[in-house]
């Protein structure tokens, strides 16, 4: 018998991603991911390009599209070269996930303020430029859009040692919903996720891993896996995922429960 059931393209077909921080661990996994659904990326890094350049290779020999767009996006120069870039490149960004952060830990009490702003400039300051530079292209293409930050549990247990980190992921969430509301006229989604503790390999900037990863209980007993946060921003951007928006998705094995 005839097989008359429509044949539909790659859920992400058509459609071109920005991800920020996305030479290794979880912003590499996201690459991927909407790469394997049909997404152009333009994978981005702050300063190892070897590690870009090889998430772009492997998109690519896979059969997709990707470029590399290099630059720290803290730098207000540096979002509307990357949106330039990506609209040269590919026509202009549907989906943009600001996952680039830095990782310190340093007491309060001997914490100097270069690392407050240091911290602040990337988390927070470099979502607010890449949302700045790219979201006029999602309104000109009017086909509505999606942008995820990237969070993170430990604005929401209290982790010594860290609160520029959390104090950063605090008000990313809230310009995520701030904008959530800003920009849901022009069909375009903004939402954070908030991994809990994730199997990643770590830089030597980032330190050791602190005492909490492991000491906090995790109901579900063990780390998450890059691929599992991959999944949830792959939903969040995707067909599936058009009437969520504003919200903070939690993915940590029930470390943290809202």
């Amino acid at each position: 018998m005839e097989n008359n059931t429509p044949i539909h393209p790659l859920p992400l077909q058509g459609k071109v991603a920005l991800v920020t921080g996305a030479g290794k661990n979880i912003g590499r996994c996201i690459a991927l991911t909407l790469a394997r659904d049909g997404a152009a990326v333009v994978v981005n890094g702050r300063a190892d390009r070897a590690a870009v350049d090889s998430v772009v290779r492997e998109i690519e020999e896979a059969g997709g599209k990707a470029c590399a767009a290099m630059g720290d996006v803290g730098d207000p120069a540096v979002a509307p070269r990357l949106a330039a870039e990506a609209a040269a490149r590919f026509g202009g960004v549907d989906i943009l996930v600001t996952n680039a952060g830095l990782r310190r830990q340093t007491s309060f009490l001997e914490m100097p303020f270069e690392e407050w702003r240091e911290i602040l400039s990337v988390a927070l300051d470099g979502a607010f430029l890449m949302a700045r530079a790219i979201v006029p292209q999602m309104v000109a293409k009017g086909q509505g859009g999606a942008f995820v930050a990237m969070s993170g549990v430990s604005t929401h247990v209290g982790t010594p040692n860290r609160c520029h980190v959390s104090a950063s992921k605090a008000a990313l969430e809230g310009l995520v919903r701030a904008l959530a509301v800003e920009l849901a006229p022009h069909r375009i989604t903004c939402n954070a996720v908030s991994p809990g503790a994730i199997d990643t390999a770590r830089g030597t900037a980032a330190g050791p891993a602190p005492p909490n990863r492991t000491n906090r209980p995790i109901p579900l007993k063990r780390f998450g896996t890059v691929e599992e946060i991959a999944a949830m921003v792959r939903l969040l951007v995707g067909p599936q995922g058009t009437f969520i928006t504003g919200q903070t998705i939690h993915v940590n094995g029930g470390e943290f429960l809202t």
